[in-house]
């Protein structure tokens, strides 16, 4: 699983006109799947960005985890994030899962997210061309990959 977490002042995603998810203060994940990912991805990403300290305390400095904040987690399904750019210019995504594969291993971490952050987790549609807005505080973003824990 590969994931872009950024930090947000407030995000939302639409469908057409029509708002589906919102969320204030917290995190935008877009998150891709490949066809290798299991139940072992999706709970270490899922306590990863928990966990992951990138608010500001007291003091101004990064040190509190959007579930120490109160905040909340927006997910953006996004395959493209599995491109290939190496031979050519057109991007194959032929590591991204297949819906089949993906919108189960979606779904559990949607499902998990909420666990481990007492709440509801918000959502865009899998598949569907969102338009996605983001307030990107700071700006902060981070790049995590399963299977590059670096």
């Amino acid at each position: 699983m590969r994931a872009v977490i950024q930090r947000v002042s407030k995000a939302s995603v639409s469908i057409g006109k029509k708002n589906i998810a919102s969320i204030g203060k917290g995190l935008t994940v877009f998150v891709g799947i490949e066809e290798s990912d299991t139940r072992e991805d999706v709970e270490w990403l899922s306590n990863k960005i928990v966990q992951l300290r990138i608010f500001n305390d007291n003091n101004g400095i990064m040190n509190l985890s959007v579930l120490e904040t109160g905040g909340e987690i927006i997910v953006v399904s996004q395959f493209t994030l599995h491109a290939k750019t190496k031979k050519g210019n057109r991007p194959s995504y032929i590591k991204a899962a297949s819906p089949e594969k993906a919108i189960p291993v979606y779904d559990e971490f949607i499902s998990r997210l909420s666990e481990l952050l007492l709440k509801p987790v918000r959502t865009g549609e899998f598949g569907a061309m969102m338009l996605v807005e983001i307030h990107n505080d700071g700006p902060v973003t981070i790049i995590i990959d399963t299977k590059n824990k670096e």
